[in-house]
Formats: structure tokens, C-alpha cells, sequence
């Protein structure tokens, strides 16, 4: 796989200003950061967005989440190892991320709404929406994450 384009940040460079800000602005939410690593996991493996799973899973490992927790982050439903509260932010991540095809379930809305503030849920919602975009431009422009040489093929 190679780059699509290299540049992409300079040529859109007031858009890509306006999402570091937005990422300033979530970090700074109500939200914990445990929590954000995860729903930017799930949702850039859904999208298969190596680059961006490269990324979040190191800045999670950086911040101490526990790399088992992480590998089993795509059978989440099956794993004894998320809460409540983790359960019905990858629930609801999923369904936004797909949301052509789930069209945002009420059981995941009142999974959400049970165990997040109408605040929490709102920051969540943008949250999935901005990794969802930068997913997208990653993917689209083939973005190659870092190779560290002793995972190297």
C-alpha cells in the first residue's frame, strides 16, 4: 500500500486546524480519557483505519489501559471486561459508525442514556462523529502509520 497523497494536511490545513481544535475541545470534556481511547479504537477498526488504531492504541497503552482489554476490544459484547458505562459507549460508537445501516437504535440511545449525562451524551456523539471524519481522510489518502522495524514484515 502506498499514499494516496502526502500533503493533505497543508492543502485543507483552516479544516485540519478546525479538528485539532475540536480534539482540544473533547479532550477538555466531560468524558474520561480511558473511555475516548476506546470508542476511537472500535470505530477505526470498524473502518479498518490501521493508522488511526495504530495511534489510539498507543496513546491508550501510554495512559495505562490494559492491552487485553484492547485486544479484546472488537468481541467487547462478549467479554466480562467493560462496564456498563463502556458497554453503551461502544454500543452507541457502533451504531453511529454504521449508522446507514442501524439508523441509531433506541436500545442503544437508552443504554446511553442510562449511564451518561445528557452532557456525556452529546460529547460522545461528537467524539464518534470526529473519528469517524479523520477515519475517513486516513483511509481515503492511505495514510501509512509508523513501522516500528521489529513488527516490520
Amino acid at each position: 500500500m502506498s499514499a494516496r497523497m502526502t500533503d493533505y494536511f497543508k492543502r485543507a490545513e483552516p479544516a485540519f486546524r478546525a479538528m485539532y481544535a475540536l480534539e482540544a475541545a473533547l479532550k477538555a470534556s466531560p468524558l474520561e480519557a480511558s473511555l475516548l481511547h476506546l470508542v476511537k479504537v472500535r470505530a477505526s477498526q470498524i473502518n479498518g483505519c490501521a493508522y488511526c488504531i495504530h495511534m489510539h492504541v498507543g496513546e491508550a497503552l501510554k495512559d495505562g489501559e490494559d492491552q487485553m482489554r484492547l485486544h479484546l476490544l472488537a468481541g467487547w459484547r462478549d467479554s466480562s471486561l467493560y462496564s456498563e458505562r463502556e458497554r453503551a459507549a461502544l454500543a452507541w460508537t457502533e451504531a453511529l459508525t454504521l449508522v446507514a445501516q442501524t439508523h441509531a437504535p433506541d436500545e442503544d440511545w437508552a443504554a446511553l442514556e442510562a449511564a451518561f449525562t445528557p452532557d456525556e451524551q452529546a460529547w460522545l456523539s461528537v467524539a464518534i462523529g470526529a473519528i469517524n471524519v479523520w477515519n475517513r481522510v486516513q483511509v481515503g489518502f492511505r495514510a501509512e502509520h509508523p513501522v516500528d522495524r521489529r513488527h516490520a514484515a
